[in-house]
């Protein structure tokens, strides 16, 4: 499931990693890894496969993904240079999946990376807390934004994708 922002005349929506490819990482992740998956002792990682936070005893994997990678292969693109990877957490044994009717990990500051149709970066804004409706605003507000990611600042990791609805 996934909620609607509207900025401007723009909807869009935030994305979880698909049902399908979370299916593929849970075995061998975009490194080429096996995956292994592993009980959460303390909780709190953000789950990329539902957009929240881990539960202490939850089943979760750590595995290295390429989210624009993946998205050229489906759209028949080169990611060229901006191909990049990296780690993230899913549950291990699958979920229901998003179903959040505010922001994912809105509670600290935020990277909105823009990329056109053919893959390439537009731009990007560091995002404070409580600003992600302005910076959708602003990156959907260019007609050459075909859908933006989100990223922790700490460690520049793939939290979600955004694009128009």
């Amino acid at each position: 499931m996934t909620f609607t922002v509207n900025v401007t005349d723009v909807a869009c929506a935030p994305r979880a990693i698909p049902g399908g490819v979370l299916d593929e990482l849970r075995v061998v992740d975009d490194a080429g890894r096996r995956t292994e998956p592993f009980a959460d002792e303390e909780g709190g990682a953000p789950l990329r496969c539902c957009l929240r936070r881990s539960a202490v005893g939850e089943r979760i994997a750590l595995v290295s993904y390429a989210p624009l990678r993946r998205w050229a292969a489906g759209a028949g693109i080169d990611p060229g240079a901006y191909d990049e990877q990296g780690p993230v957490f899913v549950h291990a044994d699958g979920c229901a999946g998003f179903a959040g009717d505010d922001h994912p990990f809105a509670q600290a500051h935020r990277t909105v990376r823009r990329y056109s149709a053919e893959g390439r970066i537009l731009g990007g804004a560091l995002v404070g807390v409580g600003g992600l409706d302005e910076a959708f605003r602003n990156a959907f507000d260019d007609p050459d934004v075909a859908f933006v990611h989100v990223r922790a600042v700490e460690y520049g990791c793939f939290l979600y994708e955004v694009r128009r609805t």
